[in-house]
């Protein structure tokens, strides 16, 4: 074949039909792919929609901990496991060791600061929500910038009023944020938090004024997920609450109780997992570890994960209970201060199946002022071992600050 034949052969790969384009597009599946493919040609780039709302739920990135030595007023580091590469995101609103980080769900973070202000985040795009403020808590009395030091005023169960700063509201008010879509995507989206100190569930709509409690629900505030319409929450023993928040009665609740898992009585921490038709439930077990430092001094105390274990609701036949799950195959879950996410090993680059991906979510109650590392690494429930994560470094002096946090790149 001479090169006149050749030339004649080659195709111009910039003149693709845009309806093949379009094919190819909706089979991609992995966010960075997509935006390698849009960045190929002129052509390709206009070709397919800028924003891709067909992609499933990615691998999360690990929202890193920023040092006392950080210089970037604006930035916030998150770290790709799939390459190992940091993501550099220009987020001034969450790039201050005065922002707290409480939850990521389905793209989205909410942060916290020393105002009333609940600030929804996606960190990809930059679109910004607001919740109803603090203040419309239904057991927050009043609110006073003016009394310094004490500018909330609550309610407790007892009924006795006791008052909060505004930093003690933003560091333990609430344990965590979840919502029932990304924001984007459903302007119907739900948005529930659990209360620290009383264990209450709240809810509101997209569009309410004010949060509203799920009564039925006190105690339920280990985990919550969104699964089949509904919220689901558990309490320490593995007992479950499913919340409807959808009808003209909500919101209703029902109580699935604990049927044969004794070993959870001993489980330190429980997540809630939705993983494809399954509803998992994780316990994370704790063991105290001592440190020698100072030998002046006594050993620094700290809690660290020694195991999990995991179970799946089995709803066929009687009763609804958990059953325990020995082998979780493909599947790899990531659990912290993050909604629970389960995701096919197979589906992205350098992860591992059959493994629980975990962050530090206890950290405020832990070290008591000691610089250590965070409790963070992968479980492998095959042989009950435990390894660091390959790409991450820890950096002792971010101790002080929010540790890692597990967010879901989602472009919409």
């Amino acid at each position: 074949m001479n090169s006149i034949e050749i030339e004649e052969m080659a195709v111009d790969w910039t003149q693709l039909p845009r309806d093949i384009l379009e094919t190819i597009s909706k089979n991609l599946t992995i966010y960075t792919d997509y935006l390698r493919f849009r960045a190929v040609c002129h052509t390709w780039r206009i070709s397919v929609p800028k924003i891709p709302h067909h992609l499933p739920p990615q691998l999360p990135w690990l929202m890193l901990p920023l040092s006392q030595q950080s210089q970037s007023q604006s930035h916030r580091p998150f770290l790709d496991l799939s390459d190992h590469k940091i993501h550099l995101l220009n987020l001034p609103e969450a790039a201050s060791h005065l922002k707290r980080r409480c939850g990521s769900s389905h793209g989205w973070l909410v942060i916290l600061d020393e105002t009333p202000t609940i600030l929804l985040l996606n960190p990809l795009t930059r679109a910004k929500l607001n919740l109803p403020p603090l203040f419309t808590f239904p057991n927050v009395v009043t609110f006073n910038y003016s009394e310094i030091g004490k500018e909330y005023a609550l309610r407790s169960l007892s009924g006795n009023i006791y008052r909060r700063s505004l930093k003690e509201m933003r560091d333990s008010f609430i344990k965590k944020f979840v919502l029932s879509s990304s924001p984007a995507l459903n302007t119907n989206f739900i948005a529930l938090a659990i209360l620290n100190q009383t264990g209450d569930l709240v809810f509101c709509k997209n569009g309410d004024q004010a949060w509203t409690f799920i009564h039925d629900a006190r105690f339920f505030c280990e985990d919550v997920i969104y699964y089949n319409d509904l919220f689901y929450a558990v309490d320490k023993n593995g007992g479950v609450a499913v919340c409807d928040v959808h009808g003209e009665n909500s919101p209703s609740v029902s109580i699935i109780e604990r049927f044969e898992t004794p070993r959870q009585f001993g489980g330190d921490m429980q997540y809630l997992v939705n993983s494809g038709d399954d509803l998992l439930l994780v316990t994370r077990y704790l063991d105290l570890g001592y440190e020698d430092g100072d030998p002046y001094n006594s050993p620094t105390v700290f809690y660290q994960t020694v195991q999990f274990e995991v179970f799946r609701m089995d709803f066929s036949g009687g009763p609804p209970m958990w059953e325990r799950v020995w082998d979780l195959g493909d599947r790899m879950l990531f659990v912290g201060e993050n909604s629970s996410l389960s995701l096919s090993a197979s589906d992205f680059r350098g992860c591992l199946g059959n493994c629980i991906y975990y962050t530090d979510d206890y950290c405020e109650s832990n070290y008591d002022g000691a610089f250590r590392d965070y409790d963070i690494g992968i479980f492998n429930l095959w042989d009950g071992s435990i390894e660091a994560l390959p790409c991450y470094h820890p950096n002792s002096h971010s101790q002080l600050h929010w540790p890692p946090l597990w967010v879901s790149p989602n472009p919409c």
